[in-house]
C-alpha cells in the first residue's frame, strides 16, 4: 500500500491537508534519489550518480542540520554534459514550433500536479513559508504554459524586406529574415526563487529551439532537480534538458567559461559580475540585486504606504531581490509613517515555514551573520531601533530601523533579511540623489496621489522599473523586468527572454531586373 507523506498549506485562508503518494502514481520521484537523502543528477534524459563519489550537503536554514545531499559533479561530467546538449540541440531546432509548445504545455500540467512534493522541498532546504512555497510552482507552470504560447507566435512571424525602401535602390533585391536559436543556454537560478526563476530561464530557450544546461544553487537545487523530473516526464527528447550540480568552487566557472556554452541566463548578486567579465563573447542575461528605494511623499496615502513596506519589505524575510531595501519618507510625515509600520510589525508572526510564518530563517547562517554585521554598524552609528533586535540561529526577527544616515552601511547595502532602513529626507532631489548615488539600479517605487509628480520622479530615478503606489515587485512574470548599473545585463520577462535567446538571419533573393507587384 502506499504510504502517505502530509505538507499543511494555507489557500484562500483555508488550510488544507494535501496527502502527497509517495511509492504510487501520483508520487513519480523516486528514481532520482540515490539512497534516503542523495539526490542524483539529469543528463542525457538519465537520472545519474557522479563518479566523483562525492556530494555536497544542503543545510534545513531551520534546524541547521543537513536536510539533503546532491551529487558534486566533476567537469569532466560538464564536458560529457556540453556535448550531449550541444547534439541534442541540433535535432531541437527541426522540432516545429506547435511540438515543442506542446511538450512545454504538458510539463506545465505534471509541474502543477507536483506542487506539493515540491513545495515540501522550498520549505525544507530555503525555508519559504508553506503557502508561499506552492504558490511559486503553480506560477511556474503558469509560466511555462504562457511561454509556450508566445513563443509560438513570436518566433512563427518574420519579415519581408524590400530593396527599394532605401534611397537609391530598385526593387532587386528581396530579404528574408527569420529567427534561429542561439544553441546552448546555461542557467543559473538563484536560492530564493529556484523553481520559478530556473523555469523563466528553461521556457523561453526551449521554445527558441536551444539546450539546456541548469546549474541550480546549492540551496534550492532539489526543488530544482524535482522541476527537472516533471519535465522528464513530459517527454522532452534526451539530452535536450540536463542539470548539473555541484561545488561552484569546483564547476562554477568551468561552466561559464565552457567553450560549449552560447548565453548564460544568471540571476544572484555579485558573482554575475564575475561571470560578465570571464563569459566572453556570447549574449548574456542577468539579474543581480537591487537596492530598491521606496520614495515617500508629504501628500502619499500613509495607510497604503504602510501595507506596501510591509508586504515589499518583509515579505519572504527580505530575501527578495524587489525588496523593499530602504524607506525615503518627507521628514514632515516620518513621524506618522513610522508609527504605522511599527504597528504592523508587531503583527507579523515569526517562527518555521512550516507553520506558514511570516517571518521565517534567512537561508544560512553568513546569511544571517551579514544581516547581524550591518545592524550592529547601524547601532553604533546611532540609529533608532522600532524594536529589540534579536536572533535566534538563522532566524531574525522583523527590525525597523529608523532615523538611518548615509555614513551607515545599511543605508547601501543589501541586507536580504527582514531589516529595513528608514532615512528621512528634506526635499524630493534629496531622494532622488539617494537613490541614484547607489550603485545598483533594479526596481524602486513612489507613493503620492499626484500622478504628474509621480512621473516626473519614475523619469529620474536610475532604476530599471519603477512601482507607482506600490512596492517592488517582478511580475506578472509576462512583464518586462531589468537593472541598470551594477543590477544587471539586459531585459527579462517571458517575451524579452524569448527574444534574448534567439538570433536574426537574413536570406536575400537577387532579382535580375527589379519586380514590383502588380506593376
Amino acid at each position: 500500500m502506499a504510504q502517505l507523506s502530509n505538507i499543511q498549506v494555507l489557500t484562500n485562508g483555508v488550510n488544507i491537508q494535501q496527502k502527497v503518494l509517495t511509492n504510487g502514481r501520483a508520487f513519480q520521484f523516486s528514481e532520482i534519489l540515490d539512497g534516503e537523502h542523495a539526490y542524483k543528477y539529469y543528463a542525457d534524459g538519465e537520472w545519474k550518480k557522479s563518479t566523483s563519489g562525492k556530494t555536497v550537503a544542503i543545510i534545513n536554514p531551520t534546524t541547521r542540520k543537513t536536510q539533503y545531499k546532491v551529487q558534486a559533479c566533476s567537469q569532466e561530467e560538464v564536458n560529457k554534459v556540453m556535448d550531449l546538449a550541444k547534439t541534442a540541440q541540433k535535432s531541437w531546432a527541426k522540432t516545429p514550433l506547435w511540438k515543442r509548445a506542446e511538450l512545454l504545455h504538458k510539463a506545465a500540467a505534471i509541474l502543477k500536479e507536483h506542487k506539493a512534493p515540491i513545495a515540501e522541498c522550498l520549505v525544507k532546504e530555503i525555508a519559504k513559508p508553506a503557502k508561499d512555497s506552492v504558490t511559486e510552482v503553480v506560477r511556474s507552470g503558469d509560466l511555462v504554459s504562457y511561454t509556450a504560447e508566445e513563443g509560438v507566435r513570436i518566433l512563427g512571424e518574420g519579415k519581408f524586406l524590400v530593396s527599394d525602401s532605401f534611397p537609391g535602390n530598385e526593387r532587386t533585391k528581396y530579404c528574408l529574415t527569420s529567427k534561429i536559436p542561439l544553441g546552448v543556454v546555461l542557467a543559473i537560478p538563484p536560492f530564493n526563487y529556484p523553481v520559478n526563476l530556473a523555469v523563466s530561464k528553461i521556457s523561453p530557450a526551449l521554445i527558441a529551439g536551444n539546450s539546456i544546461v541548469l546549474k541550480p544553487p546549492t540551496q534550492g537545487a532539489v526543488s530544482c532537480l524535482h522541476m527537472v523530473h516533471c519535465f522528464h516526464l513530459a517527454g522532452f527528447p534526451k539530452g535536450l534538458i540536463n542539470c548539473v550540480t555541484g561545488k561552484g568552487s569546483e564547476i562554477g566557472d568551468f561552466l561559464t567559461m565552457h567553450p560549449g556554452v552560447n548565453c548564460i541566463s544568471f540571476t544572484g548578486g555579485d558573482t554575475g559580475v564575475a561571470i560578465s567579465k570571464k563569459a566572453g563573447m556570447i549574449p548574456l542575461q542577468m539579474e543581480l540585486g537591487g537596492k530598491d528605494a521606496c520614495i515617500v511623499l508629504e501628500d502619499a496615502d500613509l495607510d497604503l504606504v504602510a501595507a506596501n513596506i510591509i508586504k515589499g519589505g518583509f515579505s519572504y524575510s527580505g530575501q527578495r531581490c524587489t525588496a523593499v531595501k530602504v524607506v525615503l519618507v518627507m521628514e514632515s510625515v516620518a513621524d506618522s509613517l513610522v508609527e504605522k509600520v511599527k504597528a504592523k510589525v508587531a503583527k507579523l508572526t515569526v517562527g518555521p515555514p512550516e507553520d506558514d510564518c511570516d517571518i521565517t530563517p534567512v537561508v544560512s547562517e553568513s546569511s544571517a551573520n551579514y544581516i547581524e554585521g550591518l545592524v550592529k554598524d547601524a547601532k553604533e552609528k546611532g540609529a533608532t531601533f522600532c524594536q529589540e533586535y534579536k536572533r535566534e540561529g538563522n532566524l531574525i526577527w522583523p527590525l525597523l530601523l529608523d532615523n538611518v544616515r548615509p555614513d551607515m552601511r545599511i543605508a547601501w547595502e543589501e541586507p536580504f533579511g527582514p531589516v529595513l532602513p528608514v532615512l528621512r529626507i528634506n526635499s524630493v532631489e534629496e531622494g532622488i540623489h539617494h537613490c541614484n548615488a547607489s550603485n545598483f539600479g533594479l526596481q524602486g517605487c513612489v507613493f503620492t496621489k499626484d500622478i504628474n509628480k509621480a512621473m516626473l520622479i519614475s523619469d529620474a530615478m536610475e532604476t530599471g522599473t519603477v512601482q507607482i503606489n506600490s512596492a517592488p515587485a517582478r511580475g506578472p512574470d509576462h512583464f518586462p523586468f531589468q537593472g541598470i548599473k551594477d543590477s544587471g545585463i539586459g531585459s527579462q520577462g517571458i517575451t524579452n527572454s524569448i527574444n534574448m535567446m534567439i538570433k536574426v538571419k537574413t536570406t536575400v533573393i537577387n532579382l535580375p531586373t527589379p519586380s514590383y507587384t502588380m506593376g
